[in-house]
């Protein structure tokens, strides 16, 4: 396994898609649960004032460079990063394998019924998965123990929580081992994006680098969250010195 590469103060694993597909099957196989994080810029410049979310990313025993600020980061640092893993692609891929595979997966996070939408679209793409259970991310306090309850019950193999950041990753570190789910994913907007609630850059953007771009343009209300990205350039920039 390779050193992870130090950003802004989080370990970041330098892997490809393939690579880190191997890493899931492997967790899968352990049986104890692990959590996968995707340390996109935002993330990563968040963790510098957030030390909770810091010390989860550092605990995490994946953490995927999902986005090019973060591929653009390491090389910047002289480290080698292969290739940017977005938990969006991540996530499919897993779903993709999943009925070959009899892997059972839940769907925790997003609006009220966007988690139901994003199932549907997930069996009609990969026929024959398994998903397990499906629950929105509005809850409060009190109804945490039913939630926990009926993802245990469920017993999937990979939870995908999409709770946004960093509410999913705090979520998934506290009931990480109540839950003992094999794989647990913060996976941000994946279910809106399944359910056409949100739509995904043009591959040409992507390949662009330019899928922050499309973001602000869909959301207007990025676009101040938009500021870390210059500030995470700089930040990083002045953490080489």
């Amino acid at each position: 396994m390779k050193p992870r590469v130090n950003i802004l103060g989080v370990g970041v694993d330098p892997v490809t898609m393939s690579e880190a597909l191997e890493r899931v099957e492997e967790f899968f196989s352990a049986r104890s649960p692990r959590l996968i994080a995707t340390a996109n810029a935002e993330m990563l410049m968040r963790s510098t004032h957030d030390e909770e979310l810091r010390s989860i990313l550092n605990g995490a025993d994946l953490v995927v460079p999902d986005g090019a600020g973060t591929v653009w980061a390491a090389h910047h640092l002289g480290a080698e990063m292969p290739e940017r893993v977005a938990g969006y692609d991540l996530a499919q891929e897993i779903m993709r394998r999943a009925p070959s595979t009899g892997r059972k997966i839940f769907f925790f996070g997003s609006a009220p019924g966007v988690a139901d939408k994003a199932k549907s679209k997930a069996e009609e793409l990969y026929p024959g998965i398994a998903i397990v259970g499906t629950r929105n991310g509005y809850f409060t306090a009190a109804e945490e123990p039913s939630i926990i309850d009926q993802i245990k019950k469920a017993q999937p193999d990979l939870l995908l929580a999409a709770l946004g950041v960093p509410k999913q990753e705090k979520w998934l570190a506290v009931h990480l081992t109540e839950l003992n789910v094999p794989v647990s994913i913060g996976v941000g907007g994946t279910f809106d994006v399944m359910a056409g609630v949100m739509k995904r850059a043009p591959k040409w953007m992507q390949r662009a680098k330019l899928e922050w771009l499309f973001r602000a343009m869909l959301q207007p209300k990025r676009a101040g969250r938009l500021i870390a990205l210059p500030k995470f350039v700089f930040k990083v920039h002045a953490s080489k010195q």
